[in-house]
């Protein structure tokens, strides 16, 4: 048998799968809504059944996060989501407006391409297939190469679990031989109709280069500001089971803890007692040349690692039940490396003089992050209030960022898919869903008599007479004369009045000529030489 080259052989996959999946969404766009009801509720089942094992294969094959909680971010994507999009309308009438005569009416998009990060593998295949198909589209996904087998084994279960319950087969699809090449060719390819991509700034921005529609998510760098009035003990239990959950890997997880001077010592005392370890600045130097890379991209080796094995590469010693290492950090930029997201249990500490110290620091650290998300904690409505304002797309209240951003300890959508809005360069800012997967047609009646629009439009109608009052006012001013004269029965054009005007002022106003006087004559002169004109010819 003759070998072909891998990237060849790839990309012939690739456009296999997608001549597929188009020929499954052909169909598929036909279903009804009971046939789509009961697709989702079968893979949704088939996700709740696996989610500890498909939460263990990326564990182990990744070796990012922790098995336990990759198990509950399955959960989250198929139990929790189906809760919160079972009773969506997303199939043919959505929504009708009577008084304006408007019917909304839901077509599906097409096959949708899905970028999986290995951060988080089986959770977005099992969250990107279901919101396509309640929405009625097909789905392909390009993985990771790094979480290969577990996003295959993801979207096989997927795929089973829809055609069982009578979805075509091709609907969902996964390649098995993942490459940059490939990846680019599917983004480019005719069969594609949108690009939903998770993964880093590279990907999604080739994702946004495709020349068709996309959906990017960018990287967050989310700060957790415990403001004075907050409960300290709650507000530090909230952020530690969030940047310990899968050992922060989810990109709304806190990547920096700002206090105040009045609350400074019972927030650290706090920390330490939850299981936080305050490095010294020569032990959080060590940790930052671990983690970062020289163009601060951060080190894969540490994504997703508990703290001891971080402190161990580093070299330093902790508490045998450390949970999260925080370094002091002084500034913002390249030369504070812990202002920048690190998708692991390290944070960056800082304490601020007040809230508006606090504020301008927020904006300064979402820089790195712009558009994704931050969290306050508070019990002082004004100071939420004022937070409003920051460049997050999410401003989480008195939750964690982790389980707040996702929507799992918040009444925002259950996503895994987390737009950014215009400022981090997504073209949405909410939680993604199913209806971000549909073309929205309007069905528009006439309300109005398009025979007589203006002149039944009263206020359009004192406008024009308001203007033609002014205008008629002006010209009167100007001159009697700017549209024509009428005199003893006699008519003349404005040209007749023109041409009649120049030989008078060779002829009767021989003098005034001479003496250049012509040009000095008030309007009312002007006339009073007009009507002249007008006699002497009549």
């Amino acid at each position: 048998m003759e070998n072909f080259d891998y990237d060849l052989t790839s990309l012939q996959e690739a456009r296999n799968l997608l001549k597929k999946g188009y020929k499954a969404f052909k169909e598929y766009a036909g279903y009804t809504e009971e046939q789509v009801d009961k697709i989702i509720k079968s893979m949704v089942d088939a996700a709740m059944e696996h989610a500890v094992c498909l939460g263990e294969l990326a564990n182990e094959e990744t070796g990012f996060g922790i098995a336990a909680d990759k198990a509950y971010k399955n959960y989250a994507a198929s139990a929790l989501l189906y809760d919160d999009i079972k009773d969506m309308k997303t199939i043919g009438v959505i929504g009708r407006d009577e008084k304006k005569k408007i019917i909304e009416v839901a077509d599906p998009v097409g096959l949708v391409m899905g970028i999986v990060p290995s951060t988080n593998p089986t959770s977005t295949i099992i969250f990107k297939s279901i919101i396509a198909l309640k929405s009625r589209n097909a789905i392909i996904f390009s993985p990771h190469p790094s979480a290969l087998k577990c996003s295959l084994k993801a979207a096989q279960i997927m795929e089973e679990a829809a055609v069982k319950a009578g979805a075509p087969e091709g609907i969902v699809t996964c390649i098995t031989m993942p490459s940059l090449a490939t990846t680019n060719e599917m983004m480019h390819s005719k069969e594609v109709a949108l690009i939903i991509a998770t993964g880093g700034p590279a990907m999604v921005k080739a994702a946004y280069s495709a020349g068709k529609p996309a959906i990017g998510v960018g990287a967050g760098n989310s700060p957790a500001y415990i403001e004075r009035s907050a409960d300290i003990k709650k507000a530090v239990e909230r952020i530690m089971a969030s940047k310990t959950f899968d050992n922060g890997t989810i990109c709304a997880s806190e990547q920096s803890i700002i206090c105040e001077e009045a609350n400074q010592s019972e927030v650290i005392k706090e920390f330490i007692k939850a299981g936080a370890y305050f490095m010294t600045d020569d032990e959080t130097a060590k940790v930052c040349a671990l983690l970062f890379k020289n163009n601060m991209a951060m080190n894969a080796k540490y994504v997703g690692k508990d703290a001891k094995f971080i402190a161990s590469g580093a070299g330093i010693s902790i508490p045998d039940n450390t949970k999260v290492l925080i370094g002091r950090q002084y500034g913002v930029g390249k030369d504070h490396p812990l202002s920048h997201e690190k998708l692991t249990t390290v944070l960056a500490f800082y304490v601020v003089k007040d809230w508006e110290e606090a504020c301008h620091l927020s904006i300064d650290l979402l820089q790195n992050g712009i558009g994704h998300t931050m969290s306050i904690h508070t019990n002082n409505e004004d100071i939420v209030n004022k937070f409003m304002v920051k460049p997050a797309s999410r401003i989480l209240v008195n939750t964690g960022g982790t389980q707040g951003g996702t929507g799992i300890s918040t009444g925002m959508l259950t996503s895994f898919t987390l737009g950014c809005g215009t400022m981090g360069g997504s073209s949405v800012s909410e939680n993604v869903g199913p209806l971000h997967l549909v073309n929205i047609k309007k069905v528009a009646y006439g309300i109005k008599d398009v025979t007589t629009l203006a002149k039944d439009d009263e206020r359009f109608c004192k406008l024009i007479n308001k203007q033609n009052t002014c205008t008629d006012k002006k010209a009167e001013e100007k001159s009697c004369c700017v549209n024509g004269c009428s005199f003893n029965s006699f008519e003349l054009s404005p040209n007749e009045i023109a041409t009649m005007f120049t030989n008078s002022v060779n002829t009767l106003s021989a003098d005034a000529k001479k003496e250049d006087k012509v040009s000095d004559m008030s309007d009312e002169e002007l006339k009073n030489l007009i009507f002249k004109v007008i006699k002497s010819v009549n």
